[in-house]
């Protein structure tokens, strides 16, 4: 039955709620859906690894999500902003460095207003790369002047797709609000990415699997998975870690699902499990994001405890990268890494 249910998933990129569940719930077909995924992987986007430059610009955020170290009320956390020039420095080294696309990530923070982000993007624009933005709720004309300044792509995770769950999660927030600003996002055009928190307390396979199947509704472009890892500065600190397995499941069901989809393997996988992101990378994924931050910086983007690579430089992270995704018979991808809309190859 379940063989069936991952050739059919492989074969026909479909699967209803109940069979996504079933998956879901079986470790035992864990190996064969990340096999039929790394194929369907393979014949869709090929075996280039793209690598995307990750700049954390402020750890300083006006929302309060109970999950998340950067949360308005962890008195704990040492807050930082970089300049708008300190930003597009890093951007020049990460090019430097060979990266075609930096990914922009900070906490929502209302410093960076339209005039400020917009300045920032249009001289990052001057250096030919893809840029991807991350820095969470905005109005639709502020994503407008974000799309028209040079921003390619944004990310902005939902984290579970379970209303009520989410809203108890993210005191504050209107889940409403998130799928609007993930809807907006497809209408100016960019490359959307969302993705799911999987273990958060009162998550059910249900709701996972009704994750899946609204990113598939939706044909995001962008799918980040990670396990929850509980810090100890947040109201989840005490609750248990998620379960990397069932984050790998979900990956594969993804890539089965989305066959032409970009898939990180995430930084928090690999903080859980050593060689994480080789696992997820075989697994259906094919993008990694490097942090090329310098300094203390790393370090104060807490988002959880254990952050792997917080004292490496950003040189040794593209050489580290590089070298593992080769050990694996994959190479890293030369063009900036927009989604392949092409028949399977």
């Amino acid at each position: 039955m379940l063989d069936r249910l991952v050739l059919r998933a492989e074969r026909e990129h479909r699967l209803d709620k109940e069979d996504l569940v079933s998956l879901l719930a079986s470790p035992e077909c864990e190996e064969a859906l990340a096999a039929a995924a790394d194929r369907v992987r393979h014949a869709y986007v090929g075996d280039g690894i793209h690598l995307r430059g990750l700049i954390e610009f402020s750890n300083i955020c006006r929302q309060n999500c109970m999950y998340c170290g950067l949360r308005r009320d962890n008195r704990r956390l040492e807050r930082y902003r970089l300049s708008g020039e300190e930003i597009v420095m890093l951007a020049e080294k990460a090019k430097g460095y060979g990266y075609r696309t930096v990914v922009l990530q900070s906490g929502e923070d209302p410093y960076f207003n339209v005039e400020r982000m917009a300045g920032i993007l249009r001289e990052i624009k001057k250096l030919d790369m893809a840029i991807t933005l991350s820095i969470g709720e905005r109005s639709y004309e502020e994503y407008k002047a974000f799309r028209e300044a040079g921003a390619d792509r944004y990310l902005l995770r939902i984290e579970t797709t379970n209303e009520a769950l989410y809203e108890k999660l993210d005191p504050g927030m209107s889940y409403k609000n998130r799928v609007r600003c993930l809807q907006d996002l497809k209408r100016l055009g960019y490359e959307v990415g969302t993705g799911t928190l999987v273990g958060l307390p009162g998550q059910s396979l249900e709701s996972i699997a009704e994750d899946i199947l609204f990113y598939q509704e939706m044909d995001v472009d962008m799918l980040g998975i990670g396990p929850l890892i509980p810090n100890g500065d947040t109201p989840l600190g005490d609750e248990e870690a998620g379960d990397f397995h069932l984050t790998r499941r979900m990956v594969s069901l993804l890539r089965l699902l989305l066959p032409e989809a970009n898939i990180p393997a995430t930084t928090a996988v690999e903080t859980m499990v050593k060689g994480g992101r080789e696992i997820i990378l075989a697994s259906g994924a094919n993008v990694v994001m490097p942090n090329v931050t310098e300094g203390e910086y790393r370090r104060k983007y807490a988002l959880y405890p254990g952050k792997i690579c917080v004292s490496d430089t950003p040189a040794d992270c593209r050489g580290c990268m590089e070298g593992r995704i080769r050990a694996m018979g994959r190479y890293v991808a030369k063009g900036k890494g927009f989604r392949a809309r092409t028949l399977p190859q």
